[in-house]
């Protein structure tokens, strides 16, 4: 498709180049971030590599953004103000232009501020509250669609609710099945296939059914219903076959060495009567703890001190909720709580909650291993749903230029989405590797049985969200489940603190982005050589 510049005049079509630029900026930044998140933990715990995590994240993204993005990038195009108001003005398509422009520059702008400030915001809602914002300069309250606006709203408060509850059903099942078992192993085990299967199972039966109208391919329900299962069986057997007997071995393996360890004197009672000496012993390892988390550079707050004596009781706790401490016994912390796993970066923690529900090594690693798919099916959804965030006004800009028309029956270009996610992908090369990490370290404890429930449970929120053209975030459906999920865990493991500021920044960005993006097109449309005269 080649731009009919004949259509534009200059100073439309330098507005059209430096669209493009934003956009590309806007996926940019979501994969620095977003996409690092998801594989933060997979790659923490050493089962996927750097490099690999980024392949995967690539492919996923942006075959995400083709089979899903087009449907929620028209809702930001057309399901938020009224586009045929545009062609009842003169010169509507510059208009258009003018509005697009100055919706993806608020985004931009916005979420600058946000991230200077440490704000925790959305870019769902940065660009919705933007598209609104130019809307309401030029036609008043009447030139929105409301009721679209309403259910784009409504999604945002009853997603996490939904993503919470899928999660805490999963992790109430591995609960009772799995983590209070006295050998947690074999059951882990035997749940890698269901999991797989079913996760493989839901995905391919939502992207197929209804079509993929992007590539005009409409599958009739039975082959929906046939493909949809067939990879869903087809899959646990892969996993049942091949995946389940080599992490048998490696847990196995890995088991040993912590009991070889253990008999080399690590936990010796006889060698380590007094409970003077376990004490230091636990205070040596804080110590290597700390030295360690600094070292990662995941310690960036000011850490509370205590310099008083400290007896058998206490212990060391920094802003992010992990803690090593010594029980009433005296017992010296043993190394799968204490110190970096010899097979990753991964640190193993304590907590004090007395109710809180921990993973034993084996759940552990099987869990751990689990995180590839969570992570995968995070980043493919993921691609679905923020691409739109980055290109949906690139897409009604695009359609003006080239049909010379604002509302157009053409369906999204494919390269269209393509271009928002190799954005994607390439912001997490570019920035991605070094903003790695969990999502949920502030808000609340993870472990790696929760975080596979977390993910999941976000995951197919938005994946069903995605398929109906709602622009709903997957911000808000991650911290709804880790914050129920984290309930669940222990009473006392969330920080409500955070969870509230949370909620307010995701109260003011609406009208904030929607304030920044009416002013710049109060300036597009009435100062200077860009006034509108309609």
């Amino acid at each position: 498709m080649n731009i009919p510049c004949k259509m534009l005049e200059e100073q439309e079509l330098v507005l059209v180049v430096v669209g493009f630029i934003i956009a590309f900026l806007l996926a940019f930044g979501i994969g620095a971030n977003d996409v690092a998140n998801s594989f933060g933990t997979s790659v923490g715990s050493k089962v996927l590599s750097l490099r690999g995590a980024c392949i995967l994240a690539t492919i996923c993204e942006i075959t995400g953004a083709i089979l899903l993005g087009g449907h929620v990038s028209a809702t930001i195009r057309e399901g938020i103000v009224d586009l045929a108001l545009f062609n009842n003005t003169s010169n509507g398509p510059r208009l258009l232009i003018y509005g697009q422009v100055s919706s993806l520059a608020s985004a931009c702008i916005w979420m600058l501020i946000a991230t200077f400030f440490r704000i925790p915001v959305s870019g769902t809602h940065s660009i919705v509250g933007a598209t609104l914002g130019f809307g309401l300069v030029e036609f008043g309250i009447h030139g929105i669609k409301w009721m679209g606006v309403l259910k784009i709203v409504l999604s945002w408060f009853i997603s996490p609710l939904l993503s919470g509850a899928v999660s805490v059903f999963m992790f109430m099942f591995f609960k009772y099945f799995i983590l209070k078992k006295e050998r947690p192993l074999e059951p882990a085990l035997r749940s890698l296939p269901f999991i797989y299967g079913c996760t493989v199972l839901v995905n391919v039966f939502s992207v197929l059914f209804g079509g993929i109208a992007i590539l005009n391919f409409k599958p009739p329900v039975w082959v929906v219903f046939v493909a949809s299962f067939g990879m869903g069986i087809l899959t646990a057997l892969i996993v049942q076959l091949l995946v389940v007997p080599y992490l048998r071995k490696k847990v196995l393996n890995y088991l040993e060495r912590l009991r070889r360890r253990e008999a080399e004197g690590y936990e010796d009672e006889e060698e380590e009567e007094s409970c003077l000496s376990k004490l230091r012993i636990a205070l040596v390892n804080a110590h290597e703890f700390m030295l360690a988390y600094l070292h990662c550079k995941k310690c960036r707050k000011q850490h509370k001190k205590n310099k008083d004596a400290v007896d058998a009781e206490s212990q060391m706790n920094n802003n992010n909720h992990h803690s090593i401490i010594a029980d009433s016994s005296c017992k010296s912390p043993t190394r799968s709580e204490s110190q970096l796993d010899d097979q990753g970066s991964e640190i193993a923690v304590v907590t004090s909650h007395p109710t809180l529900i921990k993973d034993r090594p084996e759940e552990a690693k099987v869990f751990s291993f689990a995180q590839i798919l969570t992570a995968t099916f995070g980043s493919f959804v993921h691609g679905g749903n923020d691409v739109s965030n980055a290109i949906g006004p690139l897409i009604g800009m695009w359609m003006v230029t080239t049909t010379g028309s604002v509302v157009s029956e053409k369906m999204t270009p494919v390269l269209l989405l393509v271009y928002g996610g190799v954005g994607i992908s390439i912001g997490l090369w570019v920035w991605g590797r070094k903003v790695i990490q969990t999502i949920g370290e502030d808000l609340t404890t993870i472990t790696p049985s929760s975080g596979v429930c977390i993910e999941l449970g976000s995951a197919v929120t938005v994946l069903v969200a995605s398929k109906i053209g709602i622009p709903v975030s997957t911000t808000h459906c991650k911290v709804g489940s880790i914050v129920v999920v984290g309930r669940a865990r222990a009473k006392e493991d969330v920080n409500w603190k955070l969870f509230l500021n949370i909620i307010i920044a995701w109260v003011v960005t609406l009208p904030f982005s929607a304030g920044i993006s009416a002013l710049v097109m109060y300036i597009f449309t009435h100062t200077g050589s860009l006034t509108f005269q309609p």
